[in-house]
This record gives C-alpha cells, structure tokens and sequence, in this order.
C-alpha cells in the first residue's frame, strides 16, 4: 500500500524543477543499458582507481560495484556488515521498507521521481548493533554507456553503537555524457558513527544529482567528506542533516575543484533538533577557466543549547570563473552559538612572491598554495582514510 502511495507521489512529480540549480530535460536521457558482458577494464577501471576503489579489496571490509544499471560485485568480508544492492535488500527485508524514502522525500523533484520510477539499483549496507568495522567498505558507481540515466537509491544503516567508514567513488570515461541521479538515505542509531567519504571523478559530458537525507539519533556521530576531481556538466547537491537525538553530531565538508566549463551548486543544511547537538560545514573551493560555483551552507537551532560552525573559502584562478558563497544561520531558540565566516579572492602574491624566492617557479608556487589551500583537517579519521584522501586531493592540485 505504501509503494504504491510513493509511486503514485513520484509520478506528480516527474516534471518537477528542482528547488535550486539547473533544471534539465530528464527524457534526453536513456533509461535502459545493456548488461556488461565483461568486468572493468582499460579507462573506466583507471578513473575507478582514481576515485578511489581498490580492485584486489585489500584492506577493504566489503565492496559494492556498479557499472551502468548493473550491480557487479556486492560482498561484505567482515562479520556483523552487510553489502549488497538495494534491491536484493528490498527483498530480503521485510523492515527496509521503514527506512525506504524516509530522510528523502520521493516528490522532492523530478529527480528523486525518476529514482523511484526508474531505479537503476544502488547499494544497501548495514553495520549491525556493537560492531564497529575495522576496514573500509568501498563503493564504486560507473558509467560507460552514453546518454544513459543512471537512478541509483543507497541505504546506509548504521545501528545503535556500531561504527562504519565508507569510501564511495562515482566515475565514468572522459568523453562520456550522461546523468547520474543519486538518491542516499543513511540512519546513524544510538551510539553509532558513520563516516563517508564521496570521491567524484566525473566528466565534463555528465550532469549529476544526489539526494542526501541524514538521520542522526543519541550520542551519534556523521561525517561526510566530500571531493570533487574533475570537470562536470552541471552539479546541484545539498545534503540534508538530522540531528534529532540529543549531543548528536555531524560535520560535513567538500572540497571542490571546478574547471572547464563546469556549474556547482553545493551545500549542505543541518537541522539542530535536540540539545546538546552540533554541527560544522566547511566547504574549500577552487574554480579556473569558465567554471561557476554556488557554494551554499545552512545551520538551523531549533533547540537550547546547541552550537554550529559554518566556513566557506574560494579561490578564483580566472577572470572568466565565478564563486558564489551563500551562508545561512536560523536560530529558533535563545541558547545557541552559531557562527559563520566565508572568504573568497584570489591567490595573494606576497605568497607566491614568497616560494618564488625560495627555487619555485609561479606555476610550481601556486600549486603548493592550492594543495595546502584544500588539505582540511577533519579530526578523528583513520589513517587510512586520510590517506586517501590525501591522494584525491594531491590529484586535484596536479589537474589545476
């Protein structure tokens, strides 16, 4: 009764325009491709390593792989994880329907209807009560047919004080063209912790949509990070945060590196709705030759006692690019400290000035402003985890 209310409420939806961004035509798009008939190879397994995914799973606690609409690899090889496409789960579970378009409103827009009218898989994963997960799981979305829509809906379920980290990596070749839609519901309970951390290395022919909604209950933790490698079409995202049990926390931060003739708009909004909660945005962007970025930021208190951070910082390269920071703060009780500052310009020359005087070419000076510029520091990560990001990000640099 229930799928075919979601279904009915996708379908009045499927020509509406989202509520920031771009619009697109979503029936451009091709919304069948055919199944591989072989695994990775050549440039789209490059570009998967890039993003992050280790082919040989070493030190990885499960992976899931996705090319196109198909679902390759789904396995987790720890105990109390568990890996596998959505709708395997969906079958399996009779209670994932309870967790199903709960943090994501399935009439959000057309992108969220065309998710559940024409879902091309995606992954559920669940660390179960207690266990805390020593290993990363990897994730790996790809596209190599052109002009297909690729309508992908994850479910993360993180029970009560267990601990996750995932990597997930979203990719294509570089002449490919097509969209991605991504639609993520995570449900961090009691105790839990879930850090994830999104790696984009997409194309300039790609136009791509998340739709993150976060729940956070007592005494948990959310951390995403998120970095972007490429150039791209047209990107709109902006996560959407819970914090409905008391201290519970979250910190999201992107770091993005905008060229070519790429348009952002990303953000993020955390809902403070419990006391003793908190929340930290931090967003690093860098944009060159014609790109534009909106970079946006909301932290809302609706309860005493809470405290909320929110820091934007651009650079422009170019006369050509654009950034736009737009932070915002709502305080709907008495008790709360909320803060914000953002900064954008350009590369000051004193710094440049500086290594030049120590051996360093401009062009040299300015990339080690700009690796230093995005290296943010998110506190209480694995090593193993800042290490890889580290890795995403020294490519970054490289490619401006």
């Amino acid at each position: 009764m229930r799928l075919e209310e979601l279904r009915r409420k996708a379908r009045e939806a499927l020509a509406k325009p989202p509520a920031v961004g771009p619009d697109l035509d979503v029936s451009t798009f091709r919304l069948e491709a055919e199944k591989p008939r072989e695994g990775l190879g050549g440039e789209v397994l490059e570009r998967a390593r890039m993003v992050g995914l280790e082919p040989s799973e070493r030190d990885r606690a499960g992976t899931y792989l996705q090319l196109d609409h198909y679902a390759l690899i789904e396995k987790a090889a720890a105990g109390g994880l568990e890996v596998m496409s959505i709708s395997k789960a969906l079958e399996s579970y009779d209670w994932l329907a309870d967790y199903y378009w709960r943090a994501v409103g399935v009439d959000s827009d057309k992108f969220t209807a065309l998710a559940e009218l024409k879902r091309t898989e995606g992954y559920f994963m669940r660390a179960k009560r207690g266990v805390k997960v020593d290993f990363p799981v990897q994730a790996c979305l790809l596209i190599k047919t052109p002009k297909i829509a690729q309508n992908v809906h994850n479910i993360i379920v993180v029970e009560e004080d267990a601990e996750l980290h995932v990597i997930t990596g979203c990719a294509t070749s570089k002449a490919a063209e097509g969209l991605h839609i991504g639609v993520s519901e995570f449900y961090v309970k009691r105790g839990g912790r879930l850090t994830f951390t999104m790696i984009h290395g997409w194309s300039e022919g790609i136009d791509v949509r998340p739709r993150t909604g976060v729940v956070v209950e007592e005494d948990a933790s959310f951390t995403n990070i998120y970095v972007n490698l490429n150039p791209v079409k047209t990107f709109q995202s902006m996560p959407r945060v819970l914090l409905q049990g008391r201290n519970a926390k979250a910190n999201l931060t992107s770091v993005i590196a905008a060229s070519g003739k790429s348009f952002f708009d990303v953000g993020g909004a955390v809902y403070l709705k419990a006391e003793e909660t908190g929340a930290e945005i931090v967003s690093r962007v860098v944009a060159k030759d014609e790109a534009e970025v909106v970079s946006r930021g909301l932290i809302a208190a609706e309860r005493d006692r809470v405290k909320g951070h929110l820091e934007c910082r651009g650079i422009i390269l170019s006369p050509t690019s654009a950034v736009v920071a737009i932070p915002e703060l709502e305080a709907r009780a008495r008790d709360v400290e909320l803060s914000h500052e953002a900064a954008v310009g350009r590369i000051a020359e004193e710094e440049i000035y500086y290594l030049a005087t120590r051996g360093f070419s401009e062009e040299e000076a300015t990339s080690i402003i700009i690796r230093g510029f995005m290296d943010v520091d998110v506190k209480g990560l694995p090593p193993m985890l800042v290490a890889q990001i580290r890795r995403a990000l020294d490519l970054t640099a490289k490619s401006l």
